[in-house]
């Protein structure tokens, strides 16, 4: 089944002409099946290649996905066209009324800062209280992650000496959980990031459950029950030449970065990147809705109940 999304937002054509199945909600007005409700709240300055990752990976399934974008209410992006923005998104303040079977809670480029020092921060401790009542399971990723992981649990972020930059090869530590359903003992995952997360500080805590990890590059997928919530520090969405955007923004500005590791055939960068975590992605994602589907209430209203 597809996934639900404005026919003239940017990924509806990109999705289609990739092969996966997209509906516009007219279409999906004639079907006689309720979708599943997932928001997106996009923290990324580029909004529409970040829309384009988490849908791609969200409309792989077989169910109908009724995808909605969300923004902070006061922060403004300089990335991405206003026009783009007013036409597909809503702010948080006028969809906190509603419920949703899933979110995403993206990743933002503001690692070095204190969570406490972020613009809107205290808004986004709101998402977080909301999710307990208004969202059947939230998925934080990266930093979004992160900042979750912190306001539940009281786990902290800790800045590294140098980036953490490559394709690392994770371990699969539950081999039972349904997250991981169809997974090989280990994988591939993009990771990029400042900061970490740290495995005594999660074994510290007894409702969290630390479902792929790395020797090289520490926790990276977390259970959390109690909050109904997966937190995963890496970047399973990334595309095929993500991390060499990065790459290539840096030398062009003339910051220090290490070649990312175990990226480019030899570790070259005149070579062309090969995806080796993509079908690991929609192995994922692809559980996530299951078990979102699973377990959510028929009637919304039940949400949070």
């Amino acid at each position: 089944m597809p996934i639900k999304i404005p026919s003239d937002l940017p990924a509806y054509d990109v999705l289609t002409n990739e092969g996966v199945m997209v509906m516009s909600p007219d279409q999906a007005a004639r079907q006689d099946i309720r979708p599943l409700r997932i928001g997106l709240l996009n923290l990324m300055p580029k909004k529409i290649q970040t829309e384009n990752q988490f849908a791609r990976l969200i409309g792989a399934t077989p169910l109908q996905i009724e995808l909605s974008l969300i923004r902070m209410t006061e922060h403004q992006t300089r990335n991405t066209a206003a026009e783009h923005m007013e036409e597909f998104y809503r702010s948080f303040q006028d969809v906190k009324h509603e419920k949703f079977d899933g979110l995403v809670i993206t990743g933002a480029p503001i690692e070095h800062l204190p969570f406490e020092e972020v613009t809107y921060w205290q808004e986004l401790c709101e998402v977080f209280e909301w999710t307990q009542t208004n969202v059947q399971s939230t998925f934080g990723v990266c930093w979004g992650g992160m900042a979750m992981i912190n306001y539940f649990n009281d786990v902290k972020k800790h800045l590294l000496e140098h980036k953490l930059f490559g394709c690392f090869r994770h371990q699969n530590l539950a081999d039972s959980s349904p997250y991981l359903r169809g997974f090989s003992d280990d994988c591939v995952i993009p990771v990029s990031r400042w900061t970490e997360i740290r495995q005594d500080e999660i074994d510290a805590r007894p409702g969290l459950t630390t479902l792929l990890g790395s020797p090289e590059a520490g926790p990276c997928l977390v259970q959390d029950p109690d909050h109904r919530a997966l937190y995963i520090f890496n970047h399973f969405e990334y595309d095929s030449d993500t991390l060499k955007q990065e790459y290539d923004r840096d030398i062009a500005s003339g910051t220090e970065i290490n070649v990312p590791q175990n990226y480019y055939p030899g570790d070259d960068p005149t070579q062309i990147p090969q995806n080796r975590w993509r079908s690991h992605a929609h192995l994922l994602y692809g559980n996530w809705i299951n078990e979102i589907y699973q377990s959510t209430p028929f009637d919304m209203n039940d949400i949070g109940a």
